[in-house]
């Protein structure tokens, strides 16, 4: 979708446009519409003119309807304020914690385990607007024959719950995420 110029292209049509929107990344909106913008872009450089069609299930989601009318400031004011209401960035960070582990049982009971220590710190100080998601297996649960689990950390500071706190053997932290799949 990116960086292409076909002149004799006067039709787009994204089969399926709103699937990215059933992702669970805080970012899922911003890509769909991101990607939706640039491929509608793609019909109608010349003088020919173009059209787009994109077929959803979901006509009416804001990041739908600001593609399809390649509305940015639309998308942006509607995006923002779910960020706010659900507390994402750039409201508050986030830190995603995820364990890899061949086996399944495993994996899950040190998700678990360290949920349940996050717990206790969290009760322990004073730390506001700070809470967890998870555990939970990854989007991409399975990989190279190792089983992902992951935690977030929805905070102003989420290193201030992280701080001084050992991770255990196969655990990564990735503090603001770009991806939380």
């Amino acid at each position: 979708a990116k960086g292409l110029d076909l002149p004799l292209v006067t039709l787009v049509g994204v089969v399926s446009a709103d699937t990215a929107l059933a992702l669970p990344d805080p970012h899922a909106g911003e890509r769909a519409f991101q990607l939706l913008t640039q491929v509608a872009g793609r019909a109608g450089r010349s003088e020919r003119g173009g059209r787009v069609i994109f077929q959803t299930y979901n006509p009416d989601h804001y990041a739908i309807r600001a593609a399809a009318e390649h509305d940015y400031a639309r998308f942006y004011e509607r995006e923002i304020a779910f960020r706010r209401e659900h507390g994402y960035p750039p409201f508050r960070r986030l830190a995603r914690l995820v364990h890899e582990n061949s086996d399944p049982r495993r994996a899950e009971a040190m998700a678990s385990g360290l949920m349940e220590r996050l717990r206790d710190e969290l009760a322990r100080r004073d730390l506001p607007a700070t809470d967890l998601i998870g555990p939970v297996p990854c989007f991409f649960a399975r990989r190279h024959n190792r089983y992902r689990w992951q935690i977030l950390v929805r905070s102003p500071d989420p290193a201030a719950l992280l701080r001084g706190l050992a991770l255990p053997p196969g655990w990564r932290l990735d503090m603001d995420p770009v991806s939380t799949l």
